[in-house]
């Protein structure tokens, strides 16, 4: 667990990456498997209106953060949290034992986002930053690079053998007391 001197007794592990890359997909398996409880912080924003409006250009909600981190605060230091979302740096540190960023193939990448609607600005400054690594620079300059991994998250095969990678990690870790 975050060596921080919390009680959780299960840990929080963050579950980011460009859109498309099957952040929520997973996430969810893994909270049927893990029994965490999966949160999911596009669909948090918008039931709670934790957001400042919306988006034109990008089409999408402009997120509160720090109504978000108000939001999560108490659910957060119980522990036993996955949370799904494509950006990291807001969140704070001590929140999390594991930060998983799922990587995609372009090709497989583009075709998603294509298939969601995406076109225009939206989906090219989405496949820049897959292109570019932007979430896992930015996990890694957020967080203990010792607590951050890269999982490859192209088809079922890999969410699979990635929610099976993390049942593992999760089983593994020891509860704080």
């Amino acid at each position: 667990m975050a060596a921080d001197g919390n009680k959780r007794k299960r840990p929080n592990i963050l579950v980011t990456g460009t859109p498309g890359t099957g952040k929520t997909t997973t996430s969810s398996a893994l909270a049927e498997a893990t029994q965490l409880r999966h949160i999911n912080i596009g669909d948090l924003v918008r039931e709670k209106n934790l957001h400042d409006g919306w988006d034109d250009d990008l089409q999408c909600h402009v997120i509160n953060e720090d109504l978000v981190c108000d939001e999560l605060e108490d659910v957060m230091e119980e522990g036993g949290n996955i949370v799904d979302y494509h950006g990291c740096d807001f969140f704070p540190e001590r929140w999390f034992d594991l930060v998983v960023v799922l990587q995609t193939d372009n090709t497989v990448l583009y075709d998603r986002l294509s298939k969601r609607g995406y076109d225009g600005a939206k989906l090219s400054n989405n496949i820049e930053c897959e292109i570019f690594q932007v979430l896992l620079e930015e996990a890694k300059e957020s967080y203990p690079e010792d607590i951050v991994i890269a999982l490859k998250s192209d088809n079922i095969e890999d969410i699979n053998r990635n929610v099976a990678t993390i049942t593992d990690w999760i089983r593994s870790c020891p509860p704080t007391s």
